[in-house]
Formats: C-alpha cells, structure tokens, sequence
C-alpha cells in the first residue's frame, strides 16, 4: 500500500516527508460538512490512546500527557480546551495554513519540536484519531506500528466480514 498524501502535504504541493504514516487517510473528515460535527472531550482521547502499544498516561504539573517512553506524543492544556501532538516540522504550516480555526503552532518555546495544537471543540473524532495514531506512530519503532497496522487491518477485515 503507498502512502497517502497528507492534508498539509496536498495543501503544499508535495508528499509527505516520512513513510510513518502508512496506512493513515490522514484528515479525510476535512472534507466533511460543519453539520455533522461532534466535538472530541478528553477522555475519548484517553480511551484511544490507553490502547495504542507502549502509550501510557501521566499527569505533569496539573497537565494530562500520553507518553512512548519518555516521548511525549500527545499533551493537554490546564483547562483541557487545547490538544497538543506531535507532528512534522516540515508540514506544520501548511496545516495551520489551511485550518487555522481548527489548528495553531505552539508556542514560541516549543517551535524547535514536532509539535502542533489543536481546539478539542473543533475537532471531530474521526480527525482525532488519526491525529492521535499518527502521533504515536513518530515516537514508537516501526515494527511495533507495522504490527499495529496489520492488527488494525485484521480487525477491519473481520468487520467487514462478520454482518449477523
């Protein structure tokens, strides 16, 4: 399967800086209409997250974060109106460009890292998710993402094929 093109990387006329995201339609809910909108809360963030390998959750100076390791792949403000995640330099801007409603850069302090941030009232959850794995998935080794594909595309296929 090629990789897809990514919505910031459509947005800017090129493809995607790196293979970690294969598999991911990568903001397909972009193009839905506003009508059918259902803003994210943090615990289904949480329910997604607590799953993904190797993903475990810390409180740091009253702040709620997802954590590979020491990597930090997904961080929330205090009032937990803000989503931070990790996400590629090369294509921040072009997302913040194209959605700035919905998407914004980090602080000044924090530009130097793979880091953009999201309104959680803006997102939907379809969006979030792919947002959340493919964060993920820049901080975990390729074969632990490689075997989550082929779980996820196992349980896709058992879906599909299992109707009572």
């Amino acid at each position: 399967m090629a990789p897809q093109r990514s919505l910031a990387a459509s947005a800017a006329g090129r493809e995607p800086a790196a293979d970690w995201r294969r598999g991911s339609s990568r903001l397909a809910s972009a193009a839905r209409g506003k009508n059918d909108h259902v803003p994210v809360s943090i615990e289904e963030v949480r329910r997604l997250a607590l799953t993904l390998p190797r993903s475990t959750e810390h409180l740091i100076r009253d702040r709620v974060k997802f954590r590979v390791g020491r990597l930090v792949y997904v961080a929330f403000s205090r009032d937990e109106a803000l989503m931070g995640f990790g996400y590629p330099k090369e294509e921040r801007d072009a997302l913040v460009g194209t959605r700035s409603e919905v998407f914004q850069l980090p602080r000044a302090s924090d530009l130097r890292y793979n880091w953009v941030v999201a309104r959680l009232d803006a997102l939907d959850s379809g969006e979030m998710r792919e947002l959340v794995i493919d964060a993920w998935r820049m901080c975990v080794p390729k074969s632990v993402a490689a075997n989550f594909d082929a779980l996820q595309a196992a349980t896709d296929t058992l879906d599909v094929q299992w109707k009572p």
